[in-house]
């Protein structure tokens, strides 16, 4: 992605540019700035990403139990095809003895 930095000539917020999309993809005003002039970070921010990242524990724990699951449904399968076939042959023979 490429991106231009521009200063506000009215309000001297920093401004990160998209330039593919011409969106604001960063706004800081100058009470958010460092003696640098670059953005302070945020902890509640950094907090925030964290448990997103902790979160997404969870979504691969579910994604490999659903994999797992698809791979044993061919054997799942069978095995209920059997289980039909002899409660067939079952009320066959019942009802040849009939």
């Amino acid at each position: 992605m490429k991106e231009i930095k521009v200063d506000c000539p009215c309000c001297d917020a920093k401004l990160v540019i998209d330039v593919r999309t011409a969106t604001v993809v960063r706004h800081a005003t100058p009470d958010k700035l460092d003696e640098f002039g670059k953005p302070l970070q945020d902890q509640g921010r950094w907090d925030a990403a964290v448990d997103k990242i902790t979160g997404s524990k969870g979504r691969e724990d579910a994604f490999d139990s659903a994999l797992r699951k698809e791979q044993s449904r061919s054997g799942d399968l069978d095995d209920l095809f059997d289980r039909a076939r002899s409660k067939v042959d079952r009320r066959k023979r019942e009802l040849e003895d009939e």
